[in-house]
């Protein structure tokens, strides 16, 4: 149980971690794990320990009955209980918990719409994995009213960051880009994969601060997520983008 003055709950003092599971086995976690103590590093929080954490997730999967299918398990980590006001409590007691549900495979491509929610490039939180995930919400929630399913979110400078709940990547002139961290970027997993990858094919990705009119011009757009995998864009703004048979070729020589 989850007290009510957990401070997870009261104010989003936290983090998580999403984990595909593909017929129980987690995958990439030791990279969901770096990144959940990367995190603890920078919001003065005790990291988990690996294996409790690796053993809640498995418990998760099994209560949940998807040992046998494609799942998502989700670890939350909180601060813990820590009573009224900001301030921590001298001595931390933390909240660590697992949960899983199937997570079949979207569907085809996907319909990209820019979101007026902007991502907050300044703040630290940008590219951490936190509990506070409100604009990514609110941004989703305007994507799907206008007819899309992911959003595009720009930061406060106006330029490209990422999708509501994955990182961007586009490709144009045989040269595959993507928004820098410093635009407000979480580092995902599924997008470190990608950069090492291209590096070793001698052909690195591009990492900048660019602004909507790359992706006007893009040849593909692609969107990297650890349940999605790797998801073209078929529409930007109602607008159809690809991607073009040289882009399908470069990402899948990455693959």
């Amino acid at each position: 149980m989850i007290g009510a003055d957990d401070r997870g709950f009261t104010l989003g003092d936290g983090l998580f971690e999403t984990v595909l599971a593909e017929a129980g086995a987690l995958r990439h976690l030791d990279a969901h794990l770096d990144r959940m103590t990367a995190g603890c590093a920078v919001l003065g929080l005790p990291a988990p320990n690996r294996g409790a954490a690796e053993r809640l997730m498995t418990a998760a999967l099994a209560e949940a009955g998807v040992t046998k299918v494609r799942a998502a398990v989700r670890l939350t980590l909180s601060a813990g209980p820590g009573g009224r006001g900001l301030e921590r409590p001298a001595v931390l007691n933390p909240t660590l918990l697992a949960t899983a549900a199937a997570a079949p495979l979207s569907a085809g491509p996907a319909r990209l719409v820019t979101a007026t929610v902007r991502r907050n490039d300044r703040s630290p939180a940008s590219r951490l994995k936190t509990l506070s995930y409100l604009d990514n919400i609110l941004a989703r929630a305007e994507a799907l009213a206008a007819g899309g399913d992911e959003a595009l979110m720009l930061n406060t400078r106006g330029e490209v960051a990422c999708a509501a709940a994955a990182n961007v990547f586009w490709v144009t002139g045989a040269q595959l880009f993507t928004p820098a961290l410093d635009c407000g970027v979480l580092a995902g997993t599924a997008r470190a994969r990608l950069l090492a990858a291209a590096a070793t094919m001698g052909g690195p990705v591009q990492e900048v601060r660019a602004g909507p009119e790359a992706l006007a011009g893009a040849e593909g757009i692609l969107l990297t997520s650890s349940l999605a995998g790797a998801r073209w864009v078929e529409t930007l703004d109602g607008r159809p983008v690809g991607p073009s048979p040289q882009a399908v070729l470069l990402v899948e020589g990455l693959s």
